[in-house]
C-alpha cells in the first residue's frame, strides 16, 4: 500500500492533498494507496473533512524500511519522516522552492509547479479523469485550494489558481464567497489550543544563515482573538524554540481581510530581524507589515538574520 502524505504539522493542502492522490492512485491507476498525515490537522481541515464527509487519515509518526511513499506539499526533509531515506519515494508533487537533500532508490516522477496549491497541480495531473472523481474529492480539492490562496487575496494566487476553484465550485454548486466565509471561520477558531499549540499550529523551520528559525503564521479573519493572547503567546516563544531546537520563534498574525501581518515582537533580537527585513522601525512589542500575507513569498525570501 503506498503511502501519501505531506508535511508536519498538515495544514489543509496537506491534509487534503494526501486525500485527493489516494483515490487518484487507487481509483485510476489501479495502484493501492493510503493518505496519511504527520500530525493533527488543523481546524480548518477538520472542517473541510467533516463538511465532505471524508474519513480522517492516519497519523504517523514515521515510515518504515521498504515503504512506497509519495510526498505532496513539501520536499524539505526537515518536514518529512526521520526514517525517509529507508522508504522507497516514487513521486514527489509540491508547488515550494526545492530545499534538497532527499535521496531516492530509483529515478522518480517529480512535480514542481509554481502554482498556489498543491491540489491545482493534482487537478492537472488528473486531467480528464476528474469527471471519475466524486464530490468529496472535488470538495477538498476546492478547500485546499480557497486556503492556500486566501479566497485569491494571497500573492501566491495564479490566474490558473482561480480558474480551477471556480469551475470546482460551479460543478460542487458553491458560492465561493460564502463557502470561504465558513473556511476561514472554523480556521479563526483556536480557543482549544494551547500557546505553545498555537506556535506550532502552522509553522515551518528554516535555516537562515546558519540560524534556525521556527516561522509561525496564523492566518485569522479575527486576528484580535489571537493579539488578545499576545503576552501568553511571547512568554511561550523560548519554550517551543528550546523545545524544538530553534534559536527563535517568529510568529505572523495574518488579518485576511485587512490584507496586513502583526509580527510578535518578544525581544531584541526579532526586534532586529523585523527591522532589517521589512524596513520597518519597530516601537513596542508587535509591528504591522502592510500587505505582507504569503510567508512563501513575501517572509522567507526578505529574512535578514
Amino acid at each position: 500500500m503506498i503511502k501519501v502524505f505531506g508535511h508536519t504539522a498538515p495544514d489543509t493542502d496537506s491534509t487534503g492533498s494526501p486525500i485527493i492522490w489516494a483515490w487518484y492512485l487507487t481509483e485510476v491507476r489501479k495502484t493501492p494507496a493510503q493518505a496519511v498525515l504527520q500530525g493533527e490537522p488543523n481546524n480548518e481541515a477538520l472542517w473541510m473533512l467533516k463538511r465532505w464527509n471524508l474519513d480522517k487519515p492516519q497519523i504517523i509518526a514515521d515510515v518504515a524500511p521498504g515503504d512506497q511513499c509519495v510526498i505532496v506539499d513539501t520536499n524539505n526533509p526537515a518536514e518529512l519522516p526521520p526514517s525517509l531515506d529507508q522508504a522507497e519515494v516514487i513521486e514527489i508533487i509540491d508547488h515550494h522552492l526545492l530545499a534538497g537533500g532527499i535521496k531516492t532508490l530509483v529515478p522518480i516522477n517529480i512535480t514542481v509547479r509554481p502554482l498556489a496549491c498543491t491540489a491545482t497541480i493534482m487537478h492537472d495531473l488528473i486531467a480528464e479523469d476528474m469527471a471519475r472523481a466524486p464530490q468529496g474529492i472535488k470538495g477538498a480539492m476546492l478547500t485546499c485550494i480557497l486556503s492556500d490562496t486566501l479566497e485569491f487575496r494571497s500573492p501566491t494566487t495564479t490566474a490558473h489558481d482561480r480558474a480551477v476553484a471556480e469551475r470546482l465550485a460551479s460543478d460542487l454548486g458553491i458560492n465561493i464567497t460564502d463557502y470561504a466565509t465558513e473556511m476561514f471561520a472554523a480556521k479563526s477558531d483556536v480557543s482549544a489550543f494551547s500557546d505553545e499549540g498555537l506556535l506550532r499550529l502552522d509553522s515551518k523551520e528554516y535555516d537562515l544563515n546558519g540560524k534556525m528559525l521556527r516561522i509561525t503564521v496564523l492566518e485569522t479573519t479575527s486576528p484580535q482573538l489571537i493579539l488578545a493572547r499576545k503576552a501568553g503567546l511571547m512568554e511561550a516563544m523560548p519554550r517551543v524554540a528550546a523545545e524544538d531546537g530553534a534559536d527563535e520563534v517568529l510568529c505572523f498574525v495574518v488579518d485576511i481581510l485587512r490584507k496586513e501581518a502583526t509580527l510578535l515582537v518578544p525581544n531584541d533580537h526579532v526586534r532586529q530581524i523585523a527591522e532589517r527585513s521589512f524596513g520597518v522601525t519597530v516601537t513596542g512589542d508587535s509591528v504591522v507589515l502592510p500587505g505582507v500575507m504569503s510567508r512563501k513569498k513575501q517572509i522567507i525570501p526578505v529574512l535578514a538574520v
